[in-house]
């Protein structure tokens, strides 16, 4: 198939420009008619100087950001509300955007599209941009009739998880940044400062207070083994990384994950926030509750809650309602089963989930925020701790010089 452009009116009398892939001109030409509009050219498609095609080796991106699919879904719900045609909405932000990955994707569904396939099938192909969230939304939007909002649905839920996933990770950035100064400032110290500095005070055959003993046998073992030292920390980071990407790893990880005090209340407002706005928006989709349980599980993130969901999901299936395994649950506090159980009673399951969503997303905000304030003295004083001891290790055979001089 070749590719052809066009220019042609829509029904409005507005001129549009796009292109198509067909077998000749004139297949191209009843393409073009087929969506609506009036053809005025159609010719060889020449390809010319696109800023956005240049590949920069280890810079071009393999995936698709959430803000780019954010864009995408809201102008697209736009221009269909506004009765764009859908292959035409796909064609023009295909040609907006400016990630190259995401160009191609969104090509693809616009040529599958165009051959009569659904959104939702389409999209379905293309996990690594859409996920099974995304494509049971959009499927249930086409069955009825309802696509524009359901794609403006998505967009809201998509923004307010990308929101608590960054505040998240703006609240463990200084932390782990404090962490790694502190731990390479002690290695450089012991490594290169501190064997070297007690042994020019006290000699080799000098009697050195304990702390100051230990301390230099940590240093002349680090002096003497840093390539196994270096080796074996790479070694550890990389079998631990590995291990909890494994089913089994990281269903003990995010298990121990759930046991740390501060995290843990951290991580079930999260879920509880996550669960209450996706399943609530796949509800009002119109997608059955089993199914919503099941794709709400996957989206989680952390497995023991996941399995809590599937294990609730079951007992859905032999006729409870929902609300009655979640009241028994460790993660989900009471409150939040029985706002389920007033939405199962009054029919509005969706509608209160997504007051819960909003609460608990406020909660995280505020959890976040205080922590953030509480981690700054924390670090000082574990910075100051290590710095200390280090300190006290080489002023302890300072001060033992100074009295014997005396």
């Amino acid at each position: 198939m070749s590719k052809f452009e066009y220019t042609a009116f829509d029904k409005s009398g507005k001129k549009v420009d796009g292109t198509v892939e067909a077998n000749d001109k004139n297949a191209a030409t009843s393409i073009v008619a087929n969506q609506g509009l009036k053809p005025l050219v159609v010719k060889p498609f020449k390809k010319g100087f696109n800023p956005n095609d240049i590949e920069v080796p280890f810079l071009t991106s393999k995936s698709v950001k959430t803000k780019d699919l954010v864009i995408f879904t809201r102008q697209i719900a736009t221009m269909i509300n506004a009765g764009v045609p859908l292959v035409r909405s796909l064609a023009t932000m295909q040609a907006q955007t400016g990630n190259k990955f995401f160009r191609e994707i969104l090509e693809q569904v616009t040529k599958d599209v165009e051959s009569g396939m659904g959104l939702a099938e389409s999209l379905e192909k293309h996990p690594k941009a859409f996920d099974e969230i995304y494509v049971n939304m959009v499927a249930a939007g086409e069955a009825g009739g309802i696509l524009d909002d359901i794609l403006k649905r998505l967009a809201h839920q998509q923004e307010k998880q990308a929101s608590i996933k960054k505040k998240v990770k703006s609240a463990s950035v200084y932390p782990i940044v404090l962490v790694v100064i502190t731990l390479v400032a002690f290695f450089a110290l012991m490594i290169f400062v501190i064997g070297e500095i007690i042994k020019d005070l006290g000699g080799d055959d000098a009697e050195l207070p304990p702390l100051t003993e230990f301390m230099l046998g940590i240093s002349d073992f680090m002096v003497s083994n840093i390539v196994f030292v270096i080796f074996g920390m790479v070694v550890s980071v990389y079998l631990f990384k590995r291990y909890i990407n494994t089913g089994a790893g990281q269903k003990q990880w995010h298990s121990f994950l759930l046991k740390v005090p501060v995290l843990k209340g951290i991580i079930a407002k999260v879920a509880i926030a996550r669960f209450s706005r996706t399943f609530a928006s796949l509800m009002s989709s119109g997608v059955s509750v089993i199914e919503s349980l099941n794709i709400t599980a996957k989206a989680i993130g952390n497995r023991i809650i996941e399995q809590e969901i599937y294990d609730a999901a079951e007992e859905v299936k032999a006729g409870k309602q929902l609300s009655e395994p979640l009241s028994e649950s460790a993660i989900f506090p009471p409150i939040v089963a029985q706002m389920l159980a007033i939405g199962e009673e009054t029919g509005q399951t969706d509608t209160i989930l997504v007051k819960v969503a909003d609460f608990y997303e406020e909660e995280v905000d505020a959890v976040i925020d205080s922590i953030s304030s509480i981690i700054e003295p924390v670090m000082i004083v574990f910075l100051g701790t290590m710095v200390g001891l280090i300190a006290y290790s080489v002023m302890g055979p300072i001060a033992g010089l100074s009295q014997q001089i005396n």
